[in-house]
């Protein structure tokens, strides 16, 4: 009689038991004073009528009572259908589902290519039905293939197979590396699952599996589906799957056994064909040959003999000093760890026929050596410890800190010093004293070193958090000039950029204003990765709290002394920087202003008009109070005169409109001031003399936060006309300004003049014909000129001839540096951290971008832009979200693994030189290795790759076989050259095998045969076995003609 491998339970205890063949009941039977026992068979045909269940139980029983057990309950129709009351209403959902997805009548296809299955594309389709009240998903799993009528026609043949029984010998895509399980124990294209939609469901019971069973070959008769469709049972992580597929007068079971320890007789290839022609039970004599393909899986886990290319950094060299300032400009790159954990190799028999080889318990004839193919993967670590992800991770982790400077430090250094210096009873001494502000050398020593000094007084000499060597070193690489021993005190903006920078028009470094972080020249960006790396390995958040501390008592020197900061470009705050970068900007602005206001002590005048370059032929000493003090006050700008005395010095007693004759000849009485050059061939309208160019003031460089202020401040004027008037007085500073200083420098000019030079475009000139019936050329402002209340006429009446040397300041240098330098100290670490964040990802990607040109792996580029063009969405807009960045920093570091993964490779491979083509197909090998899931080894163990391979199990093997150092082992080729030949080593009794046990034997037996009487129609069989050390998996696909059964 035909057997059956089948799972019995006792307790929680589950092992192999043979039962007959389609035992249609199940029974809970009791011997007298034994524990329960619980049989079931894998027969789904199940009584469906309570008539019948009560004949059989009758006959049970008796049988039952002869037996000398206890029937422990009593099978009903009710048990067997709870919690299913209704299950035709499960099958007409079904049904309803297949016709939606269009899965009814016979299924058509081509062929398949060889693997198919791996580089195609799978899709599937999802919906939920219910069973009472418990819910099920149903899914449709198929491989997206391109139809055509020609191919639907040819497989419309009168009685063809359906397409998934085919496919169950289809050799061409045995064993995919990437697909659904279902996929590689039956070779399917395309099926249906239904499976319990919650994770922590199951169907446990026989009698619902069977009852689902019946549902589904119920829907599949109705809708004439064919494609095979399956019910998940028992807990989900056993993948645990039964089903049918069912044509025209044929049927195929899907039918699975999963156990925990294998029987012994179905190691090896004998036993399992033992079982697999039992269960077919062909009535044929002798039987049809048997088709098998068979793989072993290798597993290497001992990477000993070959070292870690990585080297990890000298964190000695780094706090003694020994390393270079452009050192803590760099990141660091690699993992810290093996990222490949294990190698995967995959010897494969594709096609054999029963009785070319022997494999049982006492010999096999399957060599890994003689295996036609051989396929290999690699297993990656699990989150591989790596350096710049560990940079990025700490880094960002600062970004979540509440402390302040001061709470981490200790009171604050600038109070202190406050004490110290800035006694309030002293402040009014300053104005009277003589003696000027001393500007010494620059030196590391003697501008950082006060916050320390306090850093000690609270907490001891040795508890500073950066020791002196460090911070001088991160210092002298930050501020370059200060290690210069400049005559004068004054540095060169010039010789403050870096040497080795791309150029401006680079792509990598127009980043910047990808990620609004700072160019990779720049100071800001030097902070960032000096801060990072303090962070990381000097000290932490008190490290980082320290460095920020002394920097900005290095910007107050800077200020105070009138030293540029090096590292920032020239020019106003550059808006597609961070807020952080602008704010230096800004205050450089503000110390050059400062510092050409000093110098204009000594005949240096400070006025330049927009666009232009040059000094004032007329040169003028400023009279008024000393600059000296940085605390200057807005109304101490340019105030040494009062507006009265200067219009009498000047012979004006006020300021009419300028087009009035009157006020042309009083004004063209006045003596010009600040003119910086005639404007071309223009000369002025009414007295004809040329027309100059005014020095002007530059209208007040702005960062963004001060830009976003002013916006609110002009938007909450409203929208009434007085509000409106209003703004746009506060808008006209700047032109108020520059026709001050025009009318300075032009006396006796008109607003026409004016609007000549400032706004061309409204001035409207025309030739006309005059009196004397001359051509000449007539000229009128523009009729936005000329609308009543005009703000430019009324600013033009209001305007008074004043030099810009001598008007209020449209800048003040010294109320916004003094903004700047609060805003820097009140910067807590985690508002740093958020500043500089966008310069860290920046110069992280500037990281993997160099590393991966050495490596040159095609999906890594790819990674690379997105990257990019995630970033670039993300951190231009202020407060970024923390799940955003984070998502960033996970695909930054994926990129870094993954180039660690591809160095390891390579050094285990040898292909690092790729000097000859054997090196460039090993390199081929590699980079398929890290972007495929599985990759064929050309020649399998003789080729190139395959060699190595050898070799690597070889050594291996050897290592731990032997106790020994490995030292004391003989080489590799030696040995190998000693023991002779793979086959003579295997057969010399006690030698070391090339190769570990086979961690998994996978082995696919495919015949067709007729079922279940010898005139049958002949049908496709299958059996897939998978056996590794914790399991053993039957999945078996058995067809049977239906016709007259």
């Amino acid at each position: 009689m035909a057997q059956d491998m089948v799972t019995q339970t006792r307790g929680d205890t589950v092992f192999p038991q043979v039962f007959p063949e389609k035992l249609p009941i199940s029974l809970c039977l009791r011997a007298p004073g034994t524990a329960g026992l619980t049989a079931t068979s894998t027969g789904h045909r199940s009584v469906r009528n309570e008539m019948s269940l009560e004949i059989l139980h009758s006959s049970v029983r008796n049988i039952v009572s002869g037996l000398g057990a206890e029937l422990l309950y009593k099978l009903s129709v009710q048990e067997m259908l709870m919690p299913f009351p209704l299950p035709h209403r499960f099958i007409s959902k079904v049904e309803e589902v297949l016709n939606d997805w269009k899965l009814i009548g016979i299924s058509s296809g081509k062929p398949l290519e060889k693997g198919v299955y791996t580089t195609g594309a799978w899709e599937e389709k999802s919906d939920e039905i219910s069973f009472a009240d418990f819910r099920f998903s149903i899914t449709h799993h198929y491989l997206v293939q391109e139809h055509s009528d020609k191919d639907g026609k040819e497989e419309l043949v009168e009685d063809a197979l359906p397409l998934p029984m085919q496919d169950l010998l289809c050799m061409n895509n045995d064993f995919p590396p990437r697909a659904h399980c279902l996929v590689r124990w039956y070779g399917l294209r395309e099926f249906v699952v239904i499976a319990p939609a919650a994770n922590n469901d199951a169907v446990l019971s026989e009698s619902k599996c069977n009852l689902l069973l019946s549902s589904v070959s119920i829907a599949l008769g109705n809708t004439g589906c064919q494609v095979p469709l399956f019910v998940q049972i028992h807990h989900k992580w056993r993948r645990m799957y039964v089903g049918e597929c069912q044509g025209p007068g044929v049927r195929t079971d899907f039918e699975m056994v999963h156990l925990r320890k294998v029987p012994s007789q179905y190691t090896h290839l004998s036993g399992l064909l033992d079982i697999f022609k039992s269960k077919i039970g062909c009535p044929l004599t002798p039987l049809p040959p048997v088709n098998m393909a068979i793989r072993l899986t290798y597993v290497l886990q001992d990477w000993q003999q070959y070292f870690w290319p990585q080297q990890p950094p000298d964190i000695d060299a780094l706090v003694g000093g020994e390393v270079g300032g452009l050192e803590f400009g760099k990141l660091p790159f690699g993992a810290c760890e093996d990222p490949i954990s294990e190698l995967h190799l995959a010897t494969t028999w594709p096609y054999l026929t029963e009785g070319i080889i022997v494999d049982n318990d006492v010999y096999s004839d399957l060599d890994p050596m003689q295996a036609p193919q051989w396929s290999v993967r690699v297993r990656k670590a699990d989150n591989p410890q790596c350096l710049l992800g560990d940079f990025l991770t700490e880094f960002f982790k600062l970004c979540r800190r509440k402390e302040s400077t001061d709470e981490i430090l200790g009171r604050s250094a600038f109070e202190e010093e406050g004490r110290e210096v800035a006694d309030i009873t002293h402040a009014l001494s300053k104005l009277t004293e003589p003696a000027p502000v001393p500007i010494h050398k620059l030196s590391v020593t003697n501008m950082v070193h006060s916050a320390k000094k306090k850093i000690r007084k609270h907490r001891g000499v040795d508890e500073s958090p950066l020791n002196n060597e460090v911070l001088n070193t991160i210092l002298l690489f930050l501020f370059p000039d200060a290690a210069d021993k400049l005559s004068d005190g004054f540095e060169s903006r010039s010789s403050t950029s870096a040497g080795n920078n791309p150029p401006p028009e680079n792509e990598d470094y127009n980043l910047f204003s990808q990620f609004k972080s700072a160019p990779s020249d720049s100071l800001t960006y030097k902070l960032a990765l000096c801060l990072c790396m303090i962070n990381f390995y000097h000290g932490g958040l008190k490290g980082v709290a320290h460095l920020w501390q002394e920097f900005v008592l290095e910007m107050r020197y800077r200020w105070e002394n009138n030293y540029l900061i090096p590292g920032l470009a020239n020019g106003p705050p550059d808006l597609r920087c961070c807020l952080l970068h602008q704010k230096l900007q800004m205050l450089n602005c503000c110390i050059e202003r400062k510092k050409a206001r000093d110098e204009g002590k000594r005949g240096s005048v400070f006025d330049r008009s927009p666009g232009s370059s040059g000094d004032n032929p007329d040169k003028e000493k400023e009279v008024g109070k000393s600059w000296e003090s940085w605390s200057d006050s807005e109304e101490e700008f340019f105030e040494c005169l009062s507006d009265t005395e200067d219009l009498k010095g000047n012979g004006q007693e006020n300021g009419k409109k300028g087009g009035a004759k009157e006020g042309n000849k009083e004004l063209a009485n006045l003596k010009p001031e600040g003119r910086l050059h005639p404007h071309g061939k223009l000369t002025l309208l009414h007295p004809g003399e040329p027309l100059y160019i005014p020095i002007t003031q530059e209208p007040a460089p702005m960062t963004e936060d001060l830009l976003e202020e002013q916006s609110e401040v002009l938007a909450k004027l409203g929208t009434s006309a007085e509000g409106a008037h209003l703004r746009a007085r506060m808008q006209s500073a700047c032109l108020l300004s520059d026709m001050e200083s025009f009318k300075a420098a032009n006396p006796g000019c008109c607003l026409e003049d004016f609007v000549r030079w400032y706004s061309p475009r409204d001035y409207i000139e025309e030739e006309v014909v005059d009196e004397k019936g001359n051509r000449v050329i007539k000229g009128e402002l523009s009729a936005r000129m000329k609308i009543p209340s005009n703000m430019w006429v009324e600013a033009w009446e209001t305007a008074k001839p004043i030099p810009a040397r001598r008007q209020k300041r449209l800048f003040d240098d010294t109320r916004e540096a003094e903004k700047v330098l609060h805003y820097l100290a009140v910067q807590k670490p985690a508002d740093l951290a958020r500043h500089l964040l966008p310069c860290i990802i920046h110069a992280a990607v500037l990281k993997v971008k160099e590393e991966e040109a050495l490596e040159d792996i095609s999906s890594v580029k790819n990674i690379i832009k997105q990257i990019i063009y995630h970033s670039s969405k993300v951190l231009r807009f202020p407060n970024p979200e923390d799940k955003k960045l984070e998502e960033i920093i996970g695909q930054i570091m994926g990129v870094e693994a993954t180039i660690a993964r591809a160095r390891s490779l390579k050094a285990k491979f040898g292909a690092e030189k790729c000097e000859n083509e054997e090196e460039k197909d090993l390199q081929r090998f590699v980079n398929c290795l890290l972007e495929q899931p599985e990759v064929s080894v050309i020649g399998a163990g003789r080729g190139p790759a395959g060699s190595i391979i050898h070799k690597l199990f070889v050594n291996a093997q050897r290592l731990t076989e032997s106790s020994d150092e490995v030292s004391a082992v003989p080489p590799l080729e030696e040995q190998l050259r000693r023991s002779g030949s793979s086959e003579e080593r295997r057969l010399t009794p006690g030698a070391v095998s090339d190769f570990p046990p086979p961690t998994g034997r996978e082995v696919i037996l495919r015949t067709t045969v007729p079922r279940p009487a010898p005139y049958s129609k002949p049908l496709p069989q299958r059996m897939y076995s998978v056996l590794t050390k914790e399991d053993f998996r039957l999945a078996g696909a058995f067809s049977a003609d239906t016709t007259f059964f």
